[in-house]
């Protein structure tokens, strides 16, 4: 690529696609394009093919997909596989048909199978049962895998497939019932530290900004706890209360003890632009191998953390002196999902920002969402 290169970012306003066009902006990308849902629908064929044909990019970023945590995976089946399916299939055949220089594309390391060894290479692709939860999702996802290598296998395309560990970061899904994680545990416990602290102010704020289920900061604080204890932000019974114990307490789903990795997504969108500056599809796999496959790329730190482990490490940068509650009656999903990141680092490239700055990074962003 170069500094006037046309670079064409699909879902250029969410998590992945924002840290991406900041990346490239800040390394002086001039001509970038990026187009909301509103302005163009991925899901219809012809108007994707129609944007093809008129901006004609040279290279694209294929960061839209329909994503979300282990509930919103589990009860939107069908949309997460007929979706991702749709989006990834129009823009990697419109970019062939058009003559796309480099197209990178973004997919997930749920990819991965439920009993994958630890940590996951990328040679551990379909080889046992995926993770029931979130099958649609990877099943969309392994498809566009094997879609770029076919297209640059039959075509001689130049597409890069890249797998990301959990992501968190500016522009980040804050939803109570479909973000990651991450995210929703720090909008959780930013919450219970509110409600412990009677602070209605900051609760209204947040509210106005992120309404939960039409709940915004006008309701009643009757309607307000009651939204709030429905998405496990709970005000605890006084028979259960003692002289030293706090009255406010968050629930978590499942145990705890799973491990979970997480990249800034900035790190991320370094990593991506690194690739399309400086690697093409020849050097994800060796000359020598008698089948191409497996060609994607991990991105991750390689360093995993319990999620009982990053909720006390948000609970104390928030500040929160409530509790926390794990509900074990709750699905915990894989146990453990860990990437191996030893083909990056030997294609030139590591992660920067540690968990810890991170989380501090994104509730400083998150606050000042909310006060605005």
């Amino acid at each position: 690529m170069n500094l006037h290169s046309k670079i064409y970012v699909a879902g250029h306003q969410g998590l992945v696609g924002s840290a991406i066009v900041k990346n490239l902006i800040s390394k002086g990308y001039s001509n970038i394009i990026g187009k909301s849902h509103a302005e163009l629908d991925l899901l219809n064929q012809q108007a994707t093919a129609e944007f093809f044909e008129r901006e004609k990019p040279e290279y694209v970023f294929l960061a839209a997909a329909k994503v979300g945590g282990i509930i919103a995976n589990d009860t939107y089946r069908a949309d997460f596989i007929y979706e991702n399916l749709q989006v990834q299939n129009n823009i990697i055949h419109q970019s062939y048909l058009n003559g796309v220089t480099k197209l990178l594309y973004l997919g997930s390391t749920c990819i991965y199978p439920k009993e994958a060894p630890q940590p996951m290479a990328e040679d551990c692709l379909m080889t046992s049962p995926l993770e029931y939860t979130n099958e649609p999702y990877a099943v969309a996802k392994i498809a566009d895998i094997k879609m770029c290598e076919s297209y640059n296998l039959q075509y001689g395309t130049n597409y890069i497939s890249v797998m990301p560990t959990n992501l968190y970061g500016p522009n980040d899904n804050f939803d109570l019932e479909k973000s990651h994680v991450l995210p929703a545990l720090i909008r959780k416990i930013h919450l219970g530290k509110a409600l412990d602290e009677n602070n209605w102010d900051t609760i209204r704020e947040d509210l106005n900004k992120f309404p939960i289920n039409g709940t915004d900061g006008n309701a009643s604080e009757k309607e307000i706890k009651d939204i709030l204890n429905t998405y496990g932000i709970k005000i605890r019974d006084n028979k259960d209360l003692t002289l030293n114990t706090p009255q406010i307490s968050i629930e978590i789903w499942g145990s705890g003890k799973p491990r979970r990795e997480f990249l800034w997504s900035e790190d991320m969108a370094d990593a991506c632009v690194f690739l399309m500056e400086n690697r093409d599809f020849k050097d994800t796999y060796t000359e020598k191998d008698q089948e191409i496959r497996n060609t994607h790329i991990n991105i991750g730190s390689g360093i995993d953390i319990s999620i009982k482990e990053l909720a006390e490490t948000i609970q104390e940068i928030v500040g929160f002196k409530g509790t926390l509650h794990f509900n074990t009656e709750k699905p915990d999903g894989t146990m453990k999902k860990l990437t191996d990141v030893s083909k990056l680092h030997k294609l030139g490239w590591q992660h920067k920002v540690t968990l810890n700055e991170g989380v501090k990074k994104l509730y400083t962003w998150y606050t000042e969402q909310t006060h605005n």
